[in-house]
């Protein structure tokens, strides 16, 4: 093994890891040389990889990683950039057929966390957890999602606090419980520990706001539309609540898992909704006549191959990183005239809502609450309508503008505490936290 291709799948390199007896590991970002360092040099193929990739590495500060004693299971936390505070992210409980999947989707995860926290005005960098799930075990299964996820605690606290996780897609509430055993450097936990629960419900608000801002643009409301939603998940589910409640006159759902297909579809037995059972990698629910297409699942489904069969006039919905290459399909969708609502733009509430856990709660927090006003210059809506304005009047994709805007965002620093986590990052190499 000494390159990173689609050929080296993930089985193959846990593998590798466990003969060369690495079971923690780093990448990191070396400000003065501008190369990305391995923490093992049987590793280099991977910061050769890295340090090549134009696509989705933007100097990412750190990329930290643990494979499980039990279950074989590859652990990460990728950190993108801290200036406004300590990365904060999901994690993400997957599968993954290569590494080059793993470290792409981690990559970008991140890096669309530091835009969305930016963008949302919080003081909180940009980072993701993602974990590789064991094919060869029940997911379900109880004791192994509790090792798994109280491992994932410990290296966490390894980390010192560069990255705070919170719950993401594969992620619950049971699990967040199971993180915080092993570390205080997460939010998202239960209710019952102190913590602000699923944050799901007002993700689905965001994105709801998001929707509605993009229609105003035109004009138009809710009522009356057809919708055709991706996923039916945790954040997927109240937006079809939602969206019937605003008067639309159709639904149209998709989501590869049948449980959850049937759940969904029980729930709102009395109202138009379409549902169908989905093989993984199939996008053809994007592909309808409606008039708002809401990716809701994984990220990616927006590229060179789904781009030009979509239909509808407006994209917006809830799955992070839905452009598989910025540069590319921004443009793509751009040039067929279709309003394009950015993710990191409309899916916030989820870590607004979980962000400052530590600073106590109030009923109807004003803090949560304006995110979703009409009327407040950063919220989700005037956000969205101020894009939307600089996008055409200068001509550029809805993406780079509101990447430009949240970059320029992420560049201010902590008030406090400056660019603590980098100090913190900085330490860990130095220590060699890989070999404790």
């Amino acid at each position: 093994m000494n390159k990173i291709s689609e050929k080296t799948d993930i089985q193959n390199f846990i593998q590798f890891l466990k003969e060369n007896n690495i079971y923690q590991f780093h990448f990191v970002y070396n400000q003065s040389n501008k190369k990305v360092e391995s923490s093992h040099k049987e590793l280099q193929f991977i910061s050769d990889f890295i340090n090549s990739d134009k696509r989705d590495f933007e100097e990412h500060e750190g990329m930290f990683f643990q494979l499980t004693d039990k279950f074989d299971v590859l652990q990460g936390a990728f950190v993108h950039r801290t200036k406004r505070g300590q990365a904060a992210g999901g994690v993400r409980f997957w599968q993954y057929d290569t590494i080059e999947e793993y470290f792409r989707d981690g990559m970008r995860l991140a890096k669309g966390m530091t835009h969305k926290n930016a963008l949302a005005g919080l003081w909180w960098g940009g980072g993701k957890g993602v974990m590789v799930h064991n094919t060869e075990i029940d997911k379900q299964n109880i004791d192994y999602r509790e090792y798994i996820y109280t491992e994932y605690g410990k290296l966490l606290t390894h980390l010192n606090g560069c990255y705070v996780t919170a719950e993401d897609v594969g992620t619950s509430v049971e699990d967040m419980a199971n993180i915080y055993k092993s570390t205080r450097f997460t939010t998202c936990i239960p209710d019952y520990v102190g913590g602000s629960g699923n944050p799901s419900e007002p993700t689905s608000r965001g994105v709801l706001a998001g929707m509605e801002a993009a229609l105003a643009f035109k004009d138009e409301t809710l009522a009356g539309k057809t919708i055709a939603v991706q996923g039916m998940g945790h954040v997927a589910e109240p937006l079809i609540g939602h969206l019937f409640d605003k008067g639309v006159e159709k639904v149209l759902a998709a989501d590869i898992n049948p449980d959850v297909v049937n759940s969904v579809k029980k729930k709102f037995a009395d109202k138009n909704l379409e549902v169908r059972v989905a093989e993984k990698g199939d996008n053809s629910i994007l592909f309808e006549e409606v008039d708002i297409v809401a990716p809701c699942a994984t990220g990616a489904v927006l590229n060179e191959n789904t781009i030009p069969k979509i239909q509808a006039g407006i994209i917006c919905g809830a799955a992070n990183n839905q452009l598989e290459d910025h540069d590319r399909d921004d443009k793509a969708i751009a040039e067929k005239d279709i309003i394009y609502v950015p993710d990191f733009l409309n899916n916030r509430m989820g870590i607004v809502n979980c962000a400052n856990e530590q600073y106590g709660y109030v009923n109807d927090d004003d803090f949560i609450e304006r995110h979703l006003l009409k009327d407040w210059k950063n919220g989700v809506y005037q956000t969205t309508l101020s894009v939307l304005k600089e996008a055409k009047e200068t001509g550029q994709p809805t993406s780079r503008v509101a990447i430009k805007q949240a970059t320029d965002m992420s560049m201010e620093l902590h008030p406090i505490f400056g660019h603590r986590s980098q100090k913190i990052i900085n330490s860990l190499v130095k220590d060699k936290w890989f070999e404790k």
